[in-house]
């Protein structure tokens, strides 16, 4: 069970992932540079859902966002704050799942109460009714699921946990192992469950059970509430053109090589804004 380690103080060491990277063509019309649906938000957690959707839009051609049935505040704030995409209403959802390329869900979802519930339950029936799509399951949605959905996939979808989320859905402690126990046990359940990991531990472990790789980069400064939002939404917009593995990988790599440039900047005093605008500077200047 091997694995290759990138880090951003190597430039050559992403080479390899970038090579296959589709640039939008000349002649593309307004869709086909990537549709993606963001389903999650809550009362607790209003911006999680609005970082994850203005990152997006500078990535995917069609942003969609939908917040859970209980939360009419949020669309209410994504109004006011974020008009570079769509809201959805709660009725038209199926619609654009059926529609968009990706679907991330979970980002900003309650992990206890009448919302959590809910979320459970809208999760499942979404899942059954396209075990097809490409899915990325972050946060929230991680919490509340049973990991035996994950068995119903016909696409692979693609997990974002950090190492306490990915304890809550699989039921192992990776805390207190060492890296290469870490990477050991997420290959296999990777495999088990067919799925592709994104597993946060400081470096970021991402495994599809087949092909494993860590990314090493950043700084404390990617420690700040929502910075998972982002790496999440990017996630989801690279899948929405591109195989999992890569999406997952360039997603890492991007967000701590822009934390990097940030650093240099301003020290490790930068927030979620200051990262989102730079996120595509640092991925113009990757690409030449």
């Amino acid at each position: 069970m091997s694995s290759a380690t990138i880090q951003t103080s190597d430039a050559d060491s992403i080479k390899p992932f970038l090579a296959q990277f589709q640039l939008p063509k000349k002649d593309s019309h307004k869709g086909q540079n990537g549709k993606l649906f963001i389903i999650g938000g809550s009362s607790l957690f209003h911006s999680a859902l609005i970082w994850a959707a203005e990152t997006a839009s500078y990535f995917a051609d069609m942003v969609h966002a939908s917040s859970t049935p209980d939360n009419n505040e949020i669309l209410l704030s994504l109004k006011k704050k974020w008009q570079n995409g769509i809201v959805i209403p709660e009725g038209e959802r199926e619609h654009y799942v059926r529609e968009d390329d990706a679907i991330l869900i979970g980002t900003g979802m309650m992990r206890e109460g009448k919302e959590s519930k809910d979320g459970k339950a809208l999760i499942k029936h979404l899942f059954d009714l396209f075990p097809e799509k490409k899915w990325v399951i972050d946060a929230g949605a991680l919490q509340i699921m049973n990991k035996d959905w994950l068995r119903k996939f016909k696409t692979k979808p693609l997990l974002t946990p950090h190492q306490k989320e990915f304890q809550s859905l699989f039921g192992d402690d990776i805390l207190s192992l060492s890296r290469e126990q870490k990477i050991k046990k997420v290959i296999q359940t990777a495999k088990e469950y067919q799925v592709i990991l994104l597993v946060k531990c400081g470096y970021d472990i991402v495994s599809d059970g087949k092909q494993t790789v860590v990314v090493e980069g950043g700084n404390a400064g990617l420690t700040k509430g929502g910075t998972g939002d982002i790496l999440a939404s990017l996630a989801a917009c690279f899948y929405t053109k591109h195989e999992g593995v890569q999406s997952a990988i360039l997603s890492s790599y991007l967000l701590k090589l822009t934390a990097d440039e940030l650093f240099k900047q301003k020290k490790y005093w930068f927030n979620n804004s200051d990262i989102i605008s730079s996120l595509p500077k640092t991925l113009s200047g990757l690409l030449g």
